[in-house]
């Protein structure tokens, strides 16, 4: 069955669990992901429970092979649990088919990664743009929505040059452009920092902050506790499982 109409929020949120709250964004119940390595069954997640809600900045930290990119793969779409639930923003995913899951995911998620992933040869304007044209959106509506992102991470005067010409600073704050540009219910980030010197590394960490502040529900995944620190919540991975999960204001 395809998923209800985007614009029906409030129905969609009214089939979550009774136990869940209703501004809750994302949703997982007893999350498993196996993966089959030449015949041994390796079990990425293994029974995961998270709830995040709206406006929520939510740090997922863990060692390697801890199962925090595979969660992160679960919750950006990229990827299908072998077993339990998820729910995005009302839309039980979990459920859905490859074509309804990347309309899900070009509608209610934006990516931003560590390598930037800029086509070399577009301007800073016409990468903020794709996931619009992947939309279907006529170009003069393309070109405001993409001006107006840019304009919120304060890059409308490079909005004509190419990654080429641009600091890594400057292309991690065109990657976020175009992860908001489809005003997302999520941005999901992952080591966006990791290219980046620890002056411009902080800068970026700052606009995250910024645009929490203005209301956008950001999941970052980090090794780097000092960038977790940004986070109102860290949830600690660990074999699979969550292994902690509480608010930053807690930490010592």
């Amino acid at each position: 069955m395809s998923p209800r109409s985007i614009a029906d929020t409030a129905e969609r949120m009214a089939l979550l669990p009774t136990d869940v709250p209703r501004d809750a964004v994302i949703v997982t119940r007893n999350l498993h992901r196996d993966y089959d390595m030449g015949g041994e069954v390796v079990r990425a997640l293994d029974g995961v429970d998270l709830t995040i809600c709206q406006n929520e900045f939510v740090a997922v930290m863990g060692p390697s092979g801890s199962g925090k990119s595979t969660l992160m793969n679960m919750i950006g779409c990229l990827d299908t649990p072998t077993e339990g639930e998820y729910w995005l923003n009302g839309h039980r995913v979990s459920e859905l088919k490859d074509d309804e899951l990347a309309r899900i995911r070009n509608k209610e998620i934006g990516f931003v990664f560590q390598t930037f992933n800029l086509l070399p040869r577009a301007t800073a304007l016409h990468n903020v743009e794709l996931p619009l044209i992947y939309a279907g959106m006529k170009s003069k509506e393309r070109r405001r929505l993409a001006e107006e992102a840019l304009e919120r991470v304060q890059l409308t005067d490079r909005m004509d040059h190419r990654p080429n010409e641009l600091s890594g600073g400057q292309r991690q704050r065109v990657a976020v452009a175009r992860a908001l540009v489809n005003t997302p219910s999520i941005l999901l980030a992952d080591e966006p920092t990791g290219n980046l010197d620890t002056a411009t590394g902080d800068e970026i960490m700052h606009l995250f902050k910024s645009l929490h502040q203005g209301g956008q529900t950001i999941i970052l995944v980090t090794h780097e506790d000092f960038i977790a620190r940004i986070a109102q919540r860290q949830v600690h991975m660990r074999d699979g499982k969550i292994e902690r999960d509480f608010a930053a204001a807690e930490v010592s």
